[in-house]
């Protein structure tokens, strides 16, 4: 399949949707809800699902007394319920220059993971912003509910790269204009100058739950170039001149797996998880079975 053709079709297809619907996203962490959904939550609230029982104390709801257990045991028990909550659900896109590179290219997947994460959450009845680090000011609309599928897909298609805003200054305009707490899933290949470290700070600094999707292609990892080169830098147009042999492949791809090695010891050391994605391996096989392994979605 020509890449072209695979840039010009949906970003979820009929079958892959089928298969979302029956996963779910997964949090290591807690959070309070705003509304009630259809997410279990580890707290216990009112629903008509059974979940314990507690000793009544003075000022508790009448209602929730278990008179039979009384009749039975001469003591006053409530009767806890599973409460459900939603949940909410970020998906970051790194829109810079550098995603545009590759077949398909490292943008167009990330949109595609950004869509598979958003329409689970969707169908979960969570509330899910899938956001572009574009323009300032450019604001992603926060859904709710699988109907609002076309609109999450309709933002993500609209989206270009070659948008050349650091991830700190992407991070930071996401954050003024989110101040919920939840899941955060940041779609990016962190190939930025200024560095990555500083909005991976932010987000750990507003307790999200993180997970940081490491986007590469396979040139990125092993280039098919030989010979005398003029590189030019996608985003900056810095440019350099140099001859391509073995042993400048070779240090090459030591720097690249010291790098990769880099962004892992700096999520692992501030419990961001950390998952490597080639543009090669289908989204379906990435979303399904690589995710599930990893506890992203169940």
């Amino acid at each position: 399949m020509s890449s072209a053709v695979a840039e010009s079709e949906p970003l979820l297809t009929p079958d892959l949707l089928a298969r979302l619907e029956r996963l779910e996203l997964v949090s290591r962490k807690v959070f309070r809800g705003n509304i009630k959904g259809e997410r279990r939550s580890r707290r216990k609230g009112q629903s008509v699902e059974f979940a314990d029982f507690r000793n009544y104390v003075p000022g508790d709801d009448l209602r929730l007394i278990d008179w039979n257990l009384y009749a039975r045991l001469d003591q006053l028990f409530l009767k806890l319920f599973q409460e459900e909550e939603d949940l909410h659900f970020y998906a970051l896109v790194d829109c810079s220059g550098s995603m545009e590179f590759g077949k398909p290219s490292k943008l167009r997947v990330a949109k595609q993971l950004a869509a598979a994460l958003g329409y689970i959450g969707l169908c979960r009845a969570d509330r899910v912003c899938v956001s572009a680090l574009g323009p300032p000011g450019r604001s992603a609309p926060v859904l709710r509910g699988r109907s609002n599928l076309w609109r999450m897909l309709q933002y993500l298609e609209s989206v270009d790269g070659g948008h050349n805003v650091t991830l700190h200054d992407g991070v930071k305009d996401f954050s003024i204009r989110h101040s919920g707490s939840g899941i955060c899933v940041l779609i990016t290949d962190m190939m930025d100058k200024t560095g990555y470290e500083s909005a991976l700070r932010m987000l750990v600094g507003r307790r999200m739950d993180v997970f940081v999707m490491h986007v590469l292609s396979p040139e990125e990892l092993d280039p098919p170039l030989r010979g005398d080169r003029r590189l030019i830098d996608i985003e900056d147009g810095d440019q350099t001149e140099i001859t391509i042999n073995s042993f400048v492949l070779e240090r090459y791809r030591e720097t690249v797996h010291a790098f990769i090695d880099g962004v892992k010891s700096f999520c692992s050391r501030r419990s961001i998880a950390y998952i490597p994605v080639a543009t090669e391996t289908p989204v379906d096989v990435v979303v399904t079975n690589y995710l599930r392994k990893r506890g992203v979605v169940r």
